[in-house]
């Protein structure tokens, strides 16, 4: 009897079931600055422990996105291992802050499943929550992935696709405890532009592009402990290549935001996102931001703008997102659609 793990295939998951993902993991100062290592990530929050003390958070807390991809990493042996790609999230929301410390553990449930028309593939719709030592909840999300059959042959389950819904509610967003930016310190931060210097449809152009390497994103995968066969393995993919994890990419474009959203600290929610096109070592990578709406929150002198955040292979300077005919782009990587806390 093998003691092996395969991976899950599509046949192998049912609506409902409900995977307990293996290995927790401790959150360092390790992941802070390897993270900062790998992108050009320079927010305030996340670099300097002053300051993020000065805006009502101490103890120090990590990227957001570290502890995003820790708990999507959790989710891959059980979910993804076999997959054809990701291919979007929902109903992302981040809870609380992460510190160094922190143990995340990562549970999902099944909640969609439809074969494709092709017989050898399938998408699982799953819902997961990472909690930390204590049993919070520290991150939830849905997301929806595409996992080769095992046997073209087997029966197709009955078809479901979740509701979810195109974006979290302003009033739904969590806002960290003691979060205050009253005294905020924009000569710190690098930019003076708070939520009113923001007009809902504008675009931002951030500029700067960063070319991809393989050992650069082998690397940011293997932190996260995503075991995708697709990253590493030129066998897993008819063409040769290692796909780019696309956690890569959304943490390349975050970082690249900076120019031009300096202020964007903290990400509260991702409404919606879509790895649009494969992304491959030898890319260049640059990214655009659009204003799509802003919101007041409780918390002082805290504001939140709800951004689409565009990576594009090459630079797009007219910042197009469709074609006439409704399809992205050439060039568009990924369409991330999140909410960010800004100083106001």
């Amino acid at each position: 009897m093998s003691k092996t793990n395969p991976g899950n295939f599509f046949e192998d998951f049912t609506l409902g079931q409900v995977i307990e993902h293996a290995t927790p993991r401790t959150i360092t100062e390790g992941d802070r600055a390897v993270y900062g290592s790998l992108y050009p990530t320079r927010f305030a929050v996340p670099s300097s422990a002053a300051f993020a003390a000065s805006v009502g958070l101490d103890p120090h807390p990590v990227e957001e996105l570290i502890g995003f991809h820790v708990a999507f990493g959790k989710t891959v042996p059980d979910v993804s291992l076999n997959a054809v790609a990701n291919l979007g999230y929902a109903e992302c929301r981040f809870h609380r802050p992460i510190v160094p410390g922190d143990t995340i553990s990562t549970s999902s449930e099944v909640i969609g499943l439809k074969q494709n028309s092709n017989g050898k593939t399938g998408v699982v719709h799953v819902r997961s929550t990472a909690t930390n030592q204590r049993g919070e909840v520290v991150i939830d999300w849905a997301r929806w992935v595409m996992v080769h059959k095992r046997d073209p042959e087997a029966p197709a389950p009955e078809t479901v696709v979740p509701e979810l819904a195109p974006f979290v509610a302003a009033g739904d967003l969590v806002i960290p405890e003691g979060l205050d930016f009253t005294d905020y310190d924009v000569a710190a931060a690098g930019e003076p532009h708070r939520f009113d210097d923001y007009e809902v449809g504008e675009k931002i152009d951030h500029v700067d592009g960063v070319t991809l390497t393989d050992s650069e994103h082998q690397q940011a995968t293997r932190l996260w402990q995503n075991t995708a066969k697709v990253h590493f393995n030129v066998d897993a993919r008819p063409d040769g290549n290692r796909l780019i994890y696309g956690g890569h990419v959304i943490s390349m474009a975050r970082a690249l935001s900076f120019n031009g959203l300096a202020n964007a600290q903290l990400i509260a929610a991702i409404n919606a996102g879509a790895h649009t096109s494969p992304a491959f070592g030898g890319d260049t990578v640059y990214a655009w931001s659009e204003v799509l709406d802003k919101a007041e929150t409780a918390a002082p002198g805290v504001g939140a703008l709800r951004l689409r955040l565009v990576a594009t292979k090459g630079r797009d300077e007219s910042m197009t997102l469709k074609g006439e005919d409704g399809k992205y782009a050439p060039g568009v990587l990924l369409d991330l659609d999140y909410w960010a806390l800004v100083p106001r």
